[in-house]
């Protein structure tokens, strides 16, 4: 649910950067030539129906700490066995939100200041966490799908709670009965400049239920 004074949170704010910090745990594998290289054509796939789909209204993000106060309502709501699959542009703000879910959830002494880098070259990295690991994989540079068994997944899925940023890589290999969270531009005919963002929240299996707990 989104809170009342929602539409007065901060406000305008520079595009989001990346921390730098060090790795908790990356997995060993080759790193492709270049930098990330083009943007290739991407579409999110579509959720089968067979199981209940939630829907909310767009959630306003004027500011990244709107944002971080998402990741730390959605942390309330995970469980082990949860994939959180989270879509949206570059500078779109998955990695803030993906930052302030991780340090939300409970875990060793400090590991709510800890740092939380983008694993954009380590691909995925891991954070002891209750109610599980939580798995924060960056897909961007994936170009096959089956790829993504080499970072872990069956044991994220199995173990622990899948955080998966740029999730179109997967293909049909996203379980239905993901969160999907799309965070985009809002655009702004006043204030030039204005980026601010909103987030659309779906999911399949009991998110329905889940969802409506949502404290936002």
């Amino acid at each position: 649910m989104q809170s009342p004074n929602m539409a007065s949170a901060l406000g305008h704010f520079k595009p989001w950067g990346q921390a730098p910090g060090r790795t908790t745990r990356g997995v060993a594998r080759r790193w492709r030539d270049g930098c990330r290289g083009a943007e290739r054509p991407v579409k999110k796939p579509q959720m089968m129906t067979a199981t209940p789909i939630a829907c909310l209204p767009a959630l306003p993000l004027p500011d990244l700490a709107a944002t971080e106060r998402l990741g730390r309502a959605l942390a309330a709501l995970l469980r082990r066995g949860d994939v959180v699959a989270l879509f949206g542009d570059l500078g779109a703000g998955k990695t803030s939100l993906a930052r302030a879910l991780i340090r939300a959830l409970p875990g060793p002494e400090g590991s709510a200041e800890e740092e939380v880098p983008s694993p954009t070259f380590t691909l995925v990295q891991v954070y002891e966490r209750a109610p599980a690991p939580v798995w924060h994989f960056d897909l961007y540079r994936i170009e096959d799908p089956e790829e993504i068994h080499e970072l872990g997944l069956s044991e994220a899925l199995a173990e622990g709670i899948a955080l998966i940023e740029w999730p179109e890589r997967l293909g049909d290999l996203l379980p239905t009965a993901a969160l999907c969270v799309t965070l985009g531009f809002v655009e702004s005919g006043s204030e030039a400049g204005n980026d601010s963002r909103e987030a659309l929240l779906e999911g399949g299996g009991d998110w329905p239920q889940r969802l409506a707990e949502l404290r936002f």
